[in-house]
C-alpha cells in the first residue's frame, strides 16, 4: 500500500524522520508475585485438564493456595509487610511443581511447563547441595528487561521508561514548508513500519528501517532523529548506506571540549579554542588516536586552560589525547550549532503530531490481542490505514484546490471510528468484522471518498 500511494502521489522520500512509540497488548499489569501465581496457575489449570491423573499426585495445600477458586484474588490483596514471604512461599511451590514433572515426557513439553521453567530461571538463582536445593530470589536489579511479564503474553517485555508491552518503529516523509495550501496537499508517507519487543533500544532500529526503506525504493537521503538513535556507531553504519543522520549526540560522552578545536579532513589538531597550533601531533593506527603536544608556555599563560581537555605530560609539553571517535563527535557537535542542524532538527517535532494520530484514529496503544504476532500484524495493518486515511485527505485538497472549491468540512471529517477498531477487517480478508449494515467493501469506498 505504501509502495503504491507513494507512486500515485509523487511522494518525495529524500528526507525522513523516525521515532518509535509504545503499545500495550491485551493483558494486565503484573507484579513478582503476581507473576509466579499466574504461571502456577495457568500449569495446573492446563494439567489437570490433559493429564488429571497426575494432577492429583499434587499436594492438597499447593492445590489450595493456587488452584482454587479464591487464589489469584488471595494472592492480589498481600500486605506490603508479607510480600517477601508470600514471595519466598510462591517460589518455592513453582520449583516443587518443577522437580515433581521433571521426569514426565508429556508434562514436560506442555507450553505452560516451560512458562515454568522460564520464571524460575529468570526470577531465582538454585544452589543444589548433595541433599537439598536452595532457592534465592533475585534482585529486581538482576531481573532482564526481556523477562517473563505476563503467562497469558509471553513475548512481552519491560522497558524501564514506558512500562511493559511493545513498541513501534515509525519511519515517514516529510515536507520543509510552511504553507497550509501546500502543507495539504502534500502526502507525509509511513514508508517504515517495525514492531519490537519493548526491551529493544532504539539505536539498533536505524539501519534495518534504512535497508527495508531501500529494498521498496523509498529510502532517505537524510533521516532526522533524537538522540537515542545517534549513536556514533549507527551514524558510521548509515553513511555506509549513503543517508546523512541529523541528530544529538549524547551527552555522557567524554571529550565534550574537544569540539571548539580545529580540525583538517584527517582528524588532526589544527588549532586550540585559543589559536595556538600544536607542535606536533601523532596517530597510532593500532589503537586508532591521536596525540597532539602544545608549548608549556603557551598552556600555562592562557586563561582557558582549567576548561580545557589538554593535559600536563613528559618533556614539558601539554598532550591532547582523543579518538577517531572522539573527533567525529566533535565535529557532530560543532555541527549542531550551525544553523543548517538547527532548521533541519526542528522537522523532528513532526514526527510526535504522526504518533499522536497514529493511536487517535487507530487506537494502536491499546491492542485487543496478545502475542508478538498478532500485535505486529495490527499495528502494521493500523499504519496502513493510517497512510490510506492521509492519501484520502490529501487527494480531497488537491481537488478542492484545482476546482477552487472552498472546504465545507473539517479536514478530520473522516470514516476514522471503522478504523479504529476494524481496520485490520478491512485490509485483511480472512478477519471476519464488519459494522453493522455495512460491507467490507462499502467501508473502502468510502475511506476511498
Amino acid at each position: 500500500i505504501r509502495t503504491k500511494l507513494a507512486k500515485v502521489f509523487n511522494v518525495n522520500t529524500d528526507e525522513q524522520r523516525i521515532d518509535s512509540v509504545h503499545i500495550k497488548s491485551n493483558m494486565r499489569r503484573l507484579g513478582r508475585i503476581g507473576i509466579f501465581s499466574q504461571t502456577i496457575n495457568k500449569f495446573l489449570v492446563n494439567l489437570k485438564r490433559h493429564h488429571p491423573n497426575l494432577f492429583a499426585a499434587i499436594d492438597d495445600q499447593l492445590l489450595e493456595r493456587h488452584a482454587s477458586k479464591k487464589a489469584l484474588a488471595a494472592f492480589s490483596l498481600v500486605k506490603p509487610s508479607e510480600s517477601a514471604k508470600t514471595l519466598q512461599q510462591v517460589s518455592a511451590d513453582l520449583y516443587d511443581l518443577i522437580e515433581q514433572f521433571k521426569d514426565q515426557h508429556t508434562v514436560c513439553s506442555m507450553h505452560s511447563y516451560k512458562l515454568l521453567q522460564r520464571v524460575l530461571a529468570e526470577q531465582c538463582d538454585v544452589q543444589t547441595d548433595d541433599d537439598s536445593s536452595k532457592i534465592t530470589l533475585k534482585k529486581p536489579k538482576q531481573i532482564s528487561a526481556d523477562s517473563l511479564q505476563n503467562p497469558c503474553d509471553p513475548d512481552a517485555t519491560y522497558n524501564g521508561f514506558k512500562g511493559q508491552g511493545y513498541q513501534v518503529q515509525l519511519m515517514e516523509s516529510f515536507t520543509r514548508t510552511e504553507d497550509k495550501q501546500q502543507k495539504d496537499k502534500t502526502l507525509n508517507l509511513i514508508t517504515h513500519v517495525a514492531v519490537e519487543k519493548a526491551c529493544e533500544h532504539d539505536s539498533n532500529a536505524l539501519i534495518p528501517a534504512i535497508e527495508d526503506t531501500e529494498q521498496r525504493g523509498l529510502k532517505p537521503e537524510t533521516i532526522v532523529a533524537d538522540t537515542l538513535y545517534g549513536g556514533d556507531d549507527t551514524s558510521e553504519l548509515a553513511k555506509t548506506h549513503n543517508v546523512e543522520l541529523v541528530s544529538p549526540t549524547f551527552k555522557k560522552d567524554q571529550n565534550r571540549g574537544l569540539s571548539s578545536f580545529s580540525f583538517n579532513d584527517q582528524g588532526r589538531v589544527t588549532s586550540c579554542p585559543a589559536g595556538r597550533s600544536p607542535v606536533k601531533v601523532l596517530y597510532k593506527k593500532k589503537s586508532q588516536r591521536f596525540s597532539a603536544r602544545f608549548d608549556l608556555n603557551h598552556c600555562i599563560a592562557c586563561p582557558q586552560v582549567a576548561n580545557c581537555p589538554v593535559k600536563p605530560g613528559k618533556k614539558n609539553y601539554y598532550f591532547l589525547r582523543y579518538s577517531e571517535k572522539d573527533y567525529r563527535l566533535a565535529v557532530r557537535r560543532r555541527f549542531e550549532k550551525s544553523e543548517r542542524f538547527i532548521d533541519t532538527y526542528r522537522w523532528r517535532a513532526g514526527v510526535e503530531a504522526t504518533m499522536s494520530q497514529y493511536d487517535a484514529l487507530t487506537g494502536v496503544k491499546r491492542l485487543r490481542v496478545r502475542g508478538f504476532k498478532a500485535v505486529r500484524f495490527y499495528a502494521t495493518l493500523k499504519a496502513a490505514g493510517l497512510n490510506m486515511l492521509r492519501a484520502a485527505m490529501v487527494r480531497k485538497a488537491r481537488r478542492r484546490s484545482e476546482s477552487g472549491e472552498k472546504s465545507r468540512y473539517s479536514p478530520f471529517f473522516m470514516p476514522f471510528p471503522f478504523v479504529k477498531e476494524r481496520i485490520c477487517g478491512f485490509l485483511a480478508g480472512y478477519i471476519k468484522i464488519e459494522p453493522p449494515g455495512l460491507s467490507t467493501n462499502n467501508c473502502l469506498c468510502e475511506l476511498a471518498a
